[in-house]
């Protein structure tokens, strides 16, 4: 059974509340609390074990909270009554690592989970595998297979396959921090052409121009807890929080 949901497009499309996560005794999250309206884009900075992955992960219900709410359009994100499997045809999500499948080609990858998840009729799914390959600039690339491709071609492919579900939300986590620099680029530039179609996006990311260049917001963790958080020329011209000024120092 689906709960009921009372969202409206005027209210955070996702939300964080008091979130806690402990790993055991360890505690990664710390009272987060955190929103995101439909169409934004929200990137996510700080220290590597910040809790950054574990935040954008409680997000489509990957990393279940030991305490607090997420909600995604209005729905809690672990309630157990919740269907996951719509939950994720709603939250899309990127890795560092690309997980494509190497024994089937591009194309194939692409259209998976909405053949077999969805059951969607495959012709239709094929048409829009290629929309999407179009749009990540490797329509050209549909039969070959991951091995023949570069690493930031793989990751533009893992985007086209996560878009393929039609997400209302994108999780990027570190997604080009297992790249070549010089492919990293060519990842960042789908992204944003991602953003100014209006997707709503979290990025977990260290590429500090492209926070500041795409973000509406940037917030930045450390040791669990969200230590500051605003619009992208306020964090990174004038930080408030003395913690937040000695990260950026050490990055810029």
């Amino acid at each position: 059974m689906q709960p009921a949901s009372t969202w409206t497009p005027d209210q955070p499309i996702v939300a964080l509340r008091d979130v806690h996560k402990s790993f055991g005794s360890f505690e990664v999250l710390k009272g987060i609390d955190l929103e995101v309206m439909k169409g934004e884009v929200i990137c996510i900075i700080g220290p590597s074990g910040s809790g950054k992955s574990t935040l954008v992960r409680t997000i489509n219900g990957l990393t279940p909270v030991t305490s607090g709410s997420v909600t995604v359009e209005g729905q809690e994100v672990h309630d157990a009554k919740l269907d996951k499997l719509a939950l994720r045809r709603k939250v899309g999500i990127v890795f560092q690592q690309y997980n494509l499948f190497p024994h089937r080609t591009v194309l194939d990858n692409i259209m998976m989970a909405p053949l077999l998840v969805l059951r969607e009729k495959r012709d239709d799914v094929e048409e829009r595998a290629r929309a999407l390959l179009a749009k990540v600039k490797l329509i050209d690339k549909e039969d070959a297979y991951p091995a023949e491709l570069s690493g930031g071609q793989q990751q533009r492919v893992a985007i086209a396959r996560s878009l393929c579900m039609r997400p209302d939300v994108m999780l990027f986590d570190e997604v080009t921090a297992a790249l070549d620099p010089e492919t990293v680029k060519e990842v960042l530039v789908t992204i944003k052409e991602l953003a100014s179609d209006g997707m709503t996006c979290v990025l977990v990311t260290h590429e500090m121009g492209f926070a500041r260049e795409i973000s509406d917001r940037v917030y930045f963790t450390d040791h669990g807890r969200i230590v500051e958080s605003g619009p992208p020329d306020a964090i990174f011209e004038c930080p408030q929080d003395p913690r937040t000024r000695e990260f950026l120092s050490k990055v810029l």
